[in-house]
């Protein structure tokens, strides 16, 4: 696609997945170390009229903003004092040579135990804008979430005009039952899980909801001012259209953001304060057969005015897509490009010495013996796979059982395939056997190997897409269509100029879509469906990629805290 310099820099601000706006200051930046404790701890929370006991960080729902810098070392100290295990994943840092701090409970750390707690220490490299930290083991995350900000180096500019604020704006969903207990009940019966009784800003459903008026998240606004609007979708389940009435969102009305995906786009205010109030709506896009939430949640950007004037104003409703607008997010999504400046370049690996192709998607498990299950047939549960292989997290973390050579006890195998056992016309008609094989195997690849991977819908059990997200790693998305993927057509369609960079990228329904990445940082890193209730059912799947040859290209010991299974 050709696009301006003015349009690129836009489209840039809108992905926004790396960039934000330095603050004005003058003193050189060489980094420095920032401390934040998380105690994790239960808190009564009430939503929809409805209070439980949720698992926060320091009492907080969504958790506290770290707020760091490019070059700054972050340590966290995670203090559990919940029944739960807990484990904290910063989703998109890079974690050079610094895997024992990622996260994700029995890859890269055994999860903190009760009573115990967890330092999680690692320096910020190369990346700055909006990311954000979660919990990571089983549905935790439904509570345990919060924005990490990167503010770039001092003294760095931007192409585009200083924003007059910054607002994170979280997206989220509110169970009224505890989500532990949902996806426990779903592992159990094999049916799919109960969905979520409400969407949420900032932890708020607001006013469609029943009993939640009082429960809205509001953005107050000047006239004539630009707005940087951070915005984070730490859903469980459900990608969301996103729209703000009267306004337009950089260079666009509606956005679609997926669960793992942060985007940072610019408000620009109107001149003078209009005679209207205006309503912020999210609402999901699904495509699959399952049952979803089918709920809108609304907040309300609101011109500050003298309170007398508030009075009386129409409250304008934005326009969203139909719930399946699966064309309107493939234009959507194929027109982000990276900058590809000096400055800024996209460094797409232009030889690739391992191409791989993934299949993505549902399947099946056989029934317990003696047990009616509630899958796709009453002798069946829900699973899901990557090549028909359905992840099995260890007991053991894997780059513990890695570093220290404990292959041999059986904690993993290194054969996950490089391509599907058994190709089949994957969104055609599926095949009879929807039955995945279960493991915990890994892709083995040398330090600084160059990567192409091609990940590919599956239409088993129903068309659905998938937000894939790659630990330790960005990546470059060079292609997507629809259809079955052609290894002789469609790789000389891919973008290796300006291409999107990205932490999380989706597998569209009913299509494909290929990326890049150079295997430079050490460790095992984890791969896996955003939505939690595909990861609870195994779609993932590991990546171990070997120390290089020099000092700098190794992985170091794990810190002495690191928890124990």
């Amino acid at each position: 696609m050709g696009t301006s310099p003015a349009i690129v820099m836009i489209l840039f601000v809108a992905v926004g997945c790396f960039m934000a706006y330095p603050e004005a200051v003058t003193a050189k930046h060489t980094g420095i170390t920032r401390h934040y404790t998380f105690n994790i701890k239960l808190k009564n929370t009430t939503r929809l009229c409805h209070t439980k006991s949720i698992v926060t960080v320091n009492g907080k729902f969504p958790g506290p903003r770290v707020i760091t810098r490019e070059g700054d070392r972050l340590v966290v100290k995670v203090v559990n004092h919940v029944p739960n295990n807990i484990s904290i994943h910063w989703h998109g840092v890079r974690q050079l040579r610094s895997g024992w701090a990622d996260g994700p409970s029995y890859i890269t750390q055994c999860p903190v135990q009760t009573g115990h707690s967890y330092v999680y220490n690692f320096t910020i490299t190369g990346q700055r804008g909006t990311l954000f930290w979660h919990a990571h083991i089983s549905w935790l995350r439904a509570t345990v979430y919060g924005p990490l900000i990167i503010l770039p180096r001092r003294n760095e500019s931007y192409p585009f005009v200083k924003p007059y604020k910054e607002v994170p704006i979280l997206f989220g969903e509110w169970f009224n039952a505890d989500p532990e207990a949902v996806i426990n009940q779903s592992l159990q019966t094999g049916g799919g899980p109960n969905v979520s009784d409400a969407y949420t800003f900032n932890g708020l459903p607001g006013p469609l909801y029943n009993c939640s008026a009082k429960d809205t998240y509001k953005l107050k606004v000047k006239p004539g001012k630009t707005y940087l609007l951070r915005l984070i979708n730490a859903a469980l389940n459900d990608e969301l259209f996103f729209s703000i009435a009267g306004h337009s969102l950089t260079v666009t009305n509606v956005l679609m953001i997926t669960p793992g995906q942060t985007t940072n786009v610019l408000l620009k205010t109107k001149p003078k304060a209009p005679n209207a109030t205006f309503l912020m709506l999210a609402r999901p896009y699904a495509t699959g057969m399952d049952t979803f939430d089918n709920t809108t949640v609304a907040g309300i950007l609101e011109y500050e005015t003298p309170s007398s004037s508030l009075k009386n104003r129409p409250l304008l409703k934005p326009g969203l897509p139909a719930i399946n607008a699966t064309n309107f997010v493939a234009n959507f999504t194929s027109k982000f490009r990276s900058l590809a400046t000096a400055k800024f370049p996209a460094n797409v690996p232009q030889k690739v010495d391992k191409k791989f192709f993934f299949t993505v998607g549902l399947g099946t498990k056989p029934c317990p013996k003696n047990q009616t299950c509630q899958g796709p047939t009453n002798t069946t549960k829900f699973a899901a796979a990557m090549n028909n292989i359905s992840f099995a997290l260890p007991r053991t973390a894997l780059l513990q059982s890695h570093f220290f050579s404990q292959y041999s006890k059986g904690v993993y195998t290194t054969d996950f395939p490089a391509f599907p056992l058994i190709p089949f016309n994957y969104t055609g008609t599926p095949p009879n056997n929807t039955l995945v094989n279960n493991g915990t195997k890994l892709v083995v690849i040398p330090f600084n190997t160059s990567v192409e991977l091609v990940l590919q819908y599956t239409s088993i059990l129903g068309a659905e897409s998938h937000p894939l997200h790659l630990h330790g790693y960005n990546f470059y998305v060079v292609g997507q269509g629809f259809g079955n993927f052609d290894p002789e057509n469609d790789p000389p369609k891919f973008n290796l100029v300006d291409p999107v960079e990205r932490n999380t990228v989706v597998v569209p329904s009913g299509g494909w879509v290929a990326i890049r990445f150079q295997a430079d940082n050490p460790g095992v890193w984890l791969m896996h469906c955003h939505f939690d209730v595909h990861q609870s059912w195994g779609l993932g799947m590991a990546w171990m990629v070997l120390d290089g040859e020099l000092p700098n290209q190794k992985l170091p010991p794990p810190p002495s805290d690191l928890p124990k299974c």
